[in-house]
């Protein structure tokens, strides 16, 4: 299926990219990419939504993939950590990835601490 919402946990070298369908599904799930190769990687994308965790590196991000069809949504960290898993293996890029991505769709996590179909209104 094709991917309608990029998260992307930001850093200095190693970025973590987690994309998912329009059902929620991972469909892109990259834990390390080269700062590099990330610009290539989301211009290779079609036009999706990119969720971030705002910071000082993210507004230029987000201008270099405006520039390819995207549209970004920069987010107060405390909007994207009720999405990240609890527990020690809960904080770490992959995660923070994923996080930023359900963050950035705009679906509500349920009890149980996945995702629920129906975006928050």
């Amino acid at each position: 299926m094709a991917i309608v919402t990029v998260g992307i946990d930001l850093a200095k070298n190693v970025f973590a990219v987690h994309g998912v369908d329009a059902a929620g599904k991972p469909v892109l799930v990259r834990p390390s990419v080269s700062r590099d190769k990330l610009l290539e990687l989301i211009a290779w994308l079609p036009p999706c939504l990119i969720g971030m965790e705002a910071c000082s590196g993210a507004h230029h991000w987000a201008r270099e993939f405006a520039k390819h069809g995207h549209s970004v949504r920069l987010m107060a960290p405390k909007f994207v950590a009720p999405y990240r898993l609890s527990g020690k293996r809960g904080k770490n890029d992959a995660a923070d990835a994923a996080a930023a991505a359900a963050a950035g769709s705009g679906r509500k996590r349920n009890q149980q601490g996945g995702q629920d179909e129906k975006p928050v209104s």
